[in-house]
């Protein structure tokens, strides 16, 4: 009965925004390779693909950021990836200092569509425990929205390359974020991310080594699967199925998707992991995170996994939202 509650729930939740948007399909193999030159579209974003799977230490690699700037809590610095959009060019996160210096630091990744306030009370929070927040602020999302757009469309869309890109940039954005806090003397240092901010998370977590502990707030193996079975996504498979099957676009999407990566974990120092799962999940369904929890604990490396009795937008409420706050700020204080 609890499920059937939560279930219903959820869709109303994904119902109530009326302003999602079915935009076309389009591959946008300039996005990740620049000029195409004529070539077809389909063969370039391929081989891009197979290039930053492959290479995936230089598809993330963090450029030296010469520009950061610091004015009251608000900060700002150059996007190492150039987008079409001037205002998404410009990152920026908004910091939390500790209470009392204690040099650990956390950098938090909110939810797609996230507002500005998404995740202010976990920073502060973790900042009254000794623990410094950095919060980002995800591409395209508040004053890196472009005009005339209600929502962080170009984060996710049917336009693979462009995703491709916007992703790509979302993990520099948070690499450059730790580098800012590594470069004002903190020595642990932690992500947490939800959602999309999860995905994100995990693949900075794995090609960022001064990372110490993960948070990773609702989980999955593959990006392109999450897009086509949840149901905060159906507008965008709405714009890609009968273009590409669900194989194809797993595909194309592997170097945003956390599975491709885990076993980078092995040939890494040990870093505390938590995993946190909704059982009653349907825009990150269930079986999706059993997946890739089960896939890391193959790996060997250390992983705690919790499950909460809710699902992905009733996480936020409460009472749920204090449970999972708690299994947040919990481990990150006993990680760092």
């Amino acid at each position: 009965m609890l499920g059937r509650f939560i279930k219903s729930r959820e869709r109303r939740h994904a119902a109530r925004d009326t302003n999602r948007v079915v935009r076309p399909f389009e591959w946008g193999a300039e996005f990740v390779v620049g000029h195409t030159n004529g070539d077809d579209p389909r063969d370039t974003l391929a081989r891009a693909t197979r290039e930053a799977l492959r290479r995936s230490d230089e598809f993330y690699a963090l450029p030296p950021v010469e520009d950061y700037e610091l004015r009251g809590e608000r900060l700002t610095w150059t996007s190492a990836v150039r987008t079409p959009s001037p205002e998404n060019n410009t990152a920026r996160a908004r910091f939390f200092p500790e209470r009392k210096p204690t040099r650990r630091a956390v950098v938090v990744l909110p939810q797609w569509n996230a507002d500005a306030q998404s995740h202010v009370a976990l920073c502060r929070l973790l900042s009254r425990l000794g623990i410094a927040a950095l919060r980002l602020t995800m591409p395209y999302h508040e004053e890196r929205r472009p005009e005339g757009l209600e929502r962080a469309d170009f984060l996710v869309c049917p336009n693979v390359g462009r995703t491709l890109q916007s992703m790509r940039q979302a993990v520099l954005d948070a690499r450059a974020s730790v580098a800012w806090l590594a470069d004002r003397g903190y020595e642990r240092i932690g992500i947490v991310g939800t959602s999309i901010g999860s995905c994100t998370a995990f693949l900075a977590f794995v090609h960022e080594e001064r990372l110490s502990a993960g948070v990773f707030n609702h989980v999955s193996g593959y990006f392109a699967d999450v897009v086509w079975r949840g149901i905060s996504t159906r507008h965008v498979r709405a714009g890609i199925e009968g273009a590409l099957t669900l194989e194809e676009l797993r595909e194309s999407w592997l170097p945003i998707s956390p599975m491709p990566f885990a076993e980078r974990l092995k040939g890494q120092r040990a870093r505390p992991m938590r995993f946190i799962a909704a059982r009653h999940d349907l825009t990150f369904p269930a079986d999706l995170s059993r997946d890739v929890i089960a896939r890391v604990k193959s790996l060997g490396v250390p992983l705690d996994v919790t499950w909460l009795p809710c699902g992905h937008y009733t996480s936020g409420e409460r009472p749920w939202v204090y449970l999972d706050g708690w299994k947040i700020v919990s481990f990150i204080r006993k990680s760092l």
